[in-house]
């Protein structure tokens, strides 16, 4: 078997696609519950009264925000390891 050595350029521009598609997805988990289009007019909550009732409370609203924040992290973590290693 041979192993295939991946270019330095190519895991480069893997690692910029990976963090800069988990900020966008951090940023938008993290604006989404406070967007009134997004959330307090989705189509499911809307279809499900009980699940928007939970859903538009803070709690839950600072938790789904939570984890945009987790994303953000675990994208700033990765970029930031890279450069170190």
């Amino acid at each position: 078997m041979h192993a295939h050595h991946v270019p330095r350029w190519l895991e480069r521009v893997e690692l910029i696609l990976r963090v800069m598609l988990r900020m966008y997805i951090g940023l938008a988990i993290c604006y989404a519950p406070w967007w009134p289009a997004a959330w307090d007019k989705n189509p499911l909550f809307l279809q499900f009264p009980w699940l928007g009732s939970i859903a538009t409370t803070g709690a839950v609203r600072g938790l789904v925000s939570g984890l945009g924040l987790l994303n953000l992290w675990i994208a700033f973590q990765d970029a930031i390891r890279h450069r170190d290693g």
